[in-house]
């Protein structure tokens, strides 16, 4: 499955366009996290913790969405997006929803 966030793949012509396929993932950062990223930020340097929890819901979002492709029929997806939100009572959760169109080259 090839997935891009260009509209067409190189050579490649579009045979059939299969619809609109979407990711979907909504992940929490539990309180360790936050307290380990808390003191990051007074000392300097990344989070890798939540790093890894952004990592995590991006991946599960783009498997999710190739799941979805795979099942309409297509093999590759064009046009592909990634957004990111915050979500919840101060704003422990984050989702990330991927989307993009469903083809078959």
């Amino acid at each position: 499955m090839i997935i891009s966030t260009t509209n067409n793949i190189e050579g490649q012509p579009v045979k059939e366009y299969k619809g609109i396929v979407f990711g979907e993932t909504i992940i929490g950062a539990n309180i360790f996290k936050d307290i380990l990223a808390g003191i990051r930020d007074i000392i300097g340097g990344r989070s890798g913790a939540y790093e890894r929890v952004m990592m995590e819901a991006r991946e599960t979002s783009l498997r999710e969405m190739r799941e979805r492709a795979e099942q309409a029929g297509a093999n590759a997806i064009v046009g592909v997006k990634v957004d990111y939100e915050t979500l919840g009572a101060g704003n422990g959760m984050m989702m990330v929803v991927t989307s993009g169109t469903a083809v078959v080259i």
